[in-house]
């Protein structure tokens, strides 16, 4: 198994936002403007972002993620900001780490005018955090390499002998791989959970910098099989990628559906821009666009239609699953693969 580790202590983190800080204080200075920390990529973030400005005359002033350290490392930032936050805004990629946010105390109550059109399982019932626009974790095939192969259809599939080195996943300790793992200590439990994990390992599971990554080595055929997320299996279909999306078990237990979040940060130096920006976020508008553009990402409102065809939440068994549970799996899961999976 080949392994990358991209770990970077506290004290380290810390280190480097201290001498950062006057990068930070211009940051948030200005009134006629937001600043947004967002682990949404790039590219379909940013055409969302820009038409907030053009519609507000507000600037909006983002920090993005990068693919090796999805979420976790806008998290740990907005951690060592708490103090003198920098962020007013955190568009979220899914929900656990949002939560795990909210009980350290970064993010702000904000009930949003908007977010009477999401369904409750999808928001926060003290009003700290919103979902909208969701995707869900999905295994891929390389539709030309396995045409006599019999196609995994959940989970437990990938430990097939004959997917022995064959299948990709991204870091665990990272972005919705992360929250995909805590998951399931939350719905197996620990032990089952664990087994998994190392039945995976010793079936030679190869991790990679990230979902895309995962994406583009099974359309490449280094491997056959991957787990990935709807939005890069999406982009991939797109773009004529000799690939298959399959949503796993289907029969069993259900695909596991994460939703974007947005939330207020505690203490920000622009409440009202803020404010703004996530009922904006919140709106149809955002997951007409999030659905209609390459990700394909699922609107948690029945007022935004899809492509026929399109994956929608009324055509898949979602998982059954308690985000809070899950939020309380996260270290355990993550302590349990720093000691055993990935060594």
């Amino acid at each position: 198994m080949q392994t990358k580790k991209i770990f970077l202590p506290w004290c380290l983190i810390c280190i480097l936002l201290a001498a950062a800080s006057p990068a930070c204080k211009a940051l948030a200075e200005g009134k006629g403007q937001v600043v947004i920390y967002t682990a949404v990529d790039q590219i379909f973030s940013e055409p969302v972002l820009k038409n907030f400005e053009r519609k507000t005359g507000i600037r909006v002033k983002a920090v993005y993620d990068i693919e090796a350290v999805k979420t976790t490392g806008l998290v740990n930032r907005l951690l060592a900001e708490k103090a003198n936050p920098c962020c007013d805004v955190f568009w979220n990629n899914e929900v656990v780490k949002t939560i795990v946010l909210k009980r350290k105390g970064v993010l702000k109550r904000y009930l949003s005018s908007m977010a009477g059109r999401i369904p409750e399982p999808f928001k926060d019932r003290d009003g700290f955090w919103t979902g909208f626009a969701a995707r869900a974790r999905v295994l891929i095939v390389n539709g030309r390499q396995m045409k006599n192969f019999p196609r995994p259809l959940g989970l437990m599939d990938l430990l097939d002998p004959g997917l022995r080195g064959k299948v990709a996943i991204a870091n665990p300790l990272f972005g919705t791989t992360a929250t995909h793992v805590a998951a399931l200590f939350a719905g197996w439990g620990p032990e089952q959970a664990s087994r998994f994990l190392m039945d995976l390992k010793a079936n030679q599971v190869r991790i990679v910098d990230g979902n895309s990554v995962v994406r583009d080595m099974v359309a490449s055929g280094a491997v056959l099989a991957g787990l990935t997320d709807t939005d890069d299996a999406s982009v991939g279909l797109k773009a004529g990628l000799p690939l298959e999306m399959i949503l796993p078990d289907q029969q069993g237990m259900g695909t596991l559906v994460l939703p974007n979040t947005v939330s207020v940060v505690a203490g920000c130096p622009h409440p009202v821009q803020a404010r703004a920006l996530v009922d904006y976020l919140l709106s149809r508008e955002v997951e007409q666009a999030l659905a209609d553009c390459p990700s394909a990402q699922m609107p948690l409102a029945d007022d935004v239609s899809v492509e026929p065809g399109a994956l929608s939440l009324d055509r898949i068994k979602a998982m059954d699953v308690d985000y809070g549970r899950v939020a309380d799996q996260v270290k355990p899961a993550a302590d349990f693969v720093r000691k055993y999976f990935l060594r």
